[in-house]
């Protein structure tokens, strides 16, 4: 009897650590293989007010990039968006994909559907040889990220029909309604909104080399040109790929790379070809900065006035500076819509699982 019950025990640990075993390999693994945890979102809907969808009539397409490095802030981006919205479900995101990022297509599509089951959205594969060769360096590496300039591609990957997108940056988040966004008019045929910055110094974006010299500086000479930020853009992508302006921005790229004019990554293309032909869109709508410059990332206030987007462009990210706990005090703005939850590695069950077990011997013998 005492042998029989010895054996029973001996069945009874293997189950235990079995069972122990597999719960923890699918707590760590969590469907997604990421490492990391997203619980489900809340359901937003839509109000009685919002018109019924019918294909791409009445959505409000959002394109934004998806990967490992800056998941956590699309997530974060991508509630705030839907939680903020009238009309919810009227919303269709198209997410960036890149081809080489650690996490692959599928399992980024996987994790976003398991948190945002009704979520309407797409991804495409960003190949990164379609720009590699006319990146240049950058004052910080980060800016040398391939997806960086996928915005620029927008009228290429996307589906035909979708005739106007919003292009947002994954470290952001919305307060108000995007649809107020969304209705901007681009008027006098032009191709980008964004909120302008008029009074900021925009020789500082190119090198002395640019403004020496009498050829390639002369492209401002018919324009009053504007500073803007490209992480938040309306975009008519109907006259984008009849202007072929993803062709003007790569020319810039490639005399960027034979003669150093400017500093900043994919952001100054943009102004050779757009700034000072510019629909101004309200302030409220990049809260910019947030980050800190591009060396230190230090906090920083809002600008005066009303606030729709907060926008941690810069070297800081709020999702850093919680974690190493130095928060800025509106990185606590931004954390309302983490829904990241830690490292899915918790401490394993075997513990209680012994102890169980231990239990048992005692008990029986």
């Amino acid at each position: 009897m005492r042998f029989i019950l010895y054996a029973a025990a001996l069945l009874l640990l293997h189950f235990l650590l079995t069972v122990s075993f597999c719960l923890a390999i699918r707590t760590t693994v969590g469907g997604d293989g990421l490492g990391f945890r997203f619980p489900e979102a809340p359901y937003y809907r839509n109000g009685v007010e919002c018109p019924v969808s019918s294909g791409d009539r009445n959505l409000v397409q959002v394109a934004m990039t998806l990967d490992f490095e800056y998941l956590r802030g699309s997530i974060a981006a991508v509630h705030s968006v839907v939680r903020h919205a009238s009309c919810p479900e009227n919303i269709f995101f198209h997410f960036i994909a890149a081809e080489f990022d650690p996490a692959s297509p599928r399992v980024l599509s996987k994790l976003v559907r398991s948190t945002f089951p009704s979520l309407n959205f797409r991804i495409y594969i960003f190949r990164e040889d379609t720009v590699i060769n006319l990146i240049s360096s950058s004052i910080r590496q980060a800016l040398e990220n391939p997806l960086n300039y996928a915005r620029n591609y927008l009228g290429d990957m996307l589906d035909l029909q979708v005739d106007r997108v919003i292009y947002l940056d994954s470290d952001l988040v919305l307060v108000d309604d995007i649809l107020k966004l969304w209705n901007t008019t681009l008027t006098n045929s032009r191709v980008i909104g964004a909120p302008e910055y008029c009074h900021a110094n925009f020789t500082k974006y190119f090198t002395a080399g640019f403004w020496s010299d009498p050829v390639i500086s002369r492209v401002f000479r018919s324009r009053k040109p504007c500073y803007f930020n490209t992480g938040v853009m309306v975009m008519d992508l109907v006259r984008w790929r009849e202007g072929n302006y993803r062709k003007r921005i790569e020319n810039w790229m490639e005399i960027q790379r034979k003669k150093k004019i400017y500093e900043l990554g994919s952001l100054p293309p943009y102004l050779l070809v757009f700034a000072g032909n510019v629909e101004g869109i309200d302030h409220r709508w990049n809260q910019h900065g947030l980050g800190g410059d591009n060396i230190r990332g230090s906090c920083r206030s809002l600008h005066p006035g009303p606030v729709s987007l907060l926008h941690w462009s810069g070297k800081g990210k709020p999702w850093v500076r919680l974690d190493g706990g130095s928060p800025c005090p509106l990185d606590h703005i931004w954390e309302s819509y983490d829904l990241y939850k830690g490292n899915l590695i918790k401490h394993q069950s075997f513990p209680s699982a012994f102890a169980n077990f231990f239990e048992y011997p005692s008990y029986l013998f």
